[in-house]
Order: structure tokens, then sequence, then C-alpha cells
């Protein structure tokens, strides 16, 4: 029942009309999603994740990726893979259930609406773990849903 409260799709941040990255987010993680060009082996590129900042590029040219995180993450458990022509970013938040605007400062955040259906999204997610016997995939919120992180004396780390 919790992949039917998975990300829909993923948000795009397009600069100049060219998509820079697409992502989306769980609970747990945000996932970055970045096209590559033909041809661009794994071990040509490379990707430093720090606890606020990411650097991404290919091996002897400029970062591709060069900017501070939205929020903190956990360094120990974030990683990067390549599936086919698409580098792959997991980044497992450091506080669990916060709702980001986008994976970047100050790049591609997310309007206001779109921000409250992650939030609401991301508390369906919560309710779904913590009572896995339910399903959660149809319920709604009227008015403002709470923060994921802090209602109800927050999540349980179990």
């Amino acid at each position: 029942m919790a992949e039917k409260l998975a990300p829909e799709k993923r948000h795009s941040f397009v600069h100049n009309g060219q998509t820079v990255f697409e992502w989306d987010q769980t609970l747990d993680e945000v996932n970055m999603y970045i096209n590559l060009p033909p041809n661009v082996h794994a071990k040509q590129l490379y990707c430093k994740i720090q606890s606020k900042h990411v650097e991404v590029g290919i091996k002897g040219n400029p970062p591709y990726l060069n900017h501070d995180l939205t929020c903190p993450v956990k360094m120990d458990s974030s990683f990067w893979t390549k599936e086919d022509d698409v580098m792959h970013i997991t980044l497992t938040k450091r506080d669990k259930g916060q709702t980001w605007a986008s994976p970047i400062v100050g790049e591609g955040q997310l309007d206001p609406y779109a921000t409250d259906i992650e939030q609401k999204r991301l508390m369906l997610q919560r309710f779904q773990e913590e009572n896995p016997g339910f399903d959660f995939s149809q319920a709604q919120f009227t008015g403002n849903c709470p923060d994921p992180r802090t209602f109800m004396g927050g999540i349980s780390s179990g």
C-alpha cells in the first residue's frame, strides 16, 4: 500500500529551457535524476555529497552542479548510481519527514501549493508507515496539513 503514496511524478528544475535535473522525495530521501550525455561511463562521473552541499560532474570538466542543499543530509547513507543514461543521486534526509521545496538552495523551488501537496503526501506516508495494516492512499486533509516531523510527538525512530 505504501507504493500508492509514492511520488506521482518528478519535479523538474529547468534553466534556460534545459532540464537541469528532476527530483522527488519520500519521508526519508530526496532523489535527484540527471540526464547524462551519451556514452558517459560511471567511472567518468563524480559526485561529492556533503551534509549541506553537492557537487556533480564529469571528471576533468567544470562541475555540472555545485550547490548548497536546501536541508542537511546523512552523508553515510547518501549515494549515487548510474542507471542507463541517468545519474540517480539519493540524499538521505537528516530530518526524516521534512518537506523539501527543492534539493538545492534557491533553484527550482516548488510554489506554495506544490509544497503543500508534497507535505500532505509525506504526512500520509508517515501514517502508512506507522499503521501498515491501513490504506491511507485515498485520505485527504481539509485545511492546513500538520508537519509530518512534529505532528503528535514526531516521527518514531523505531
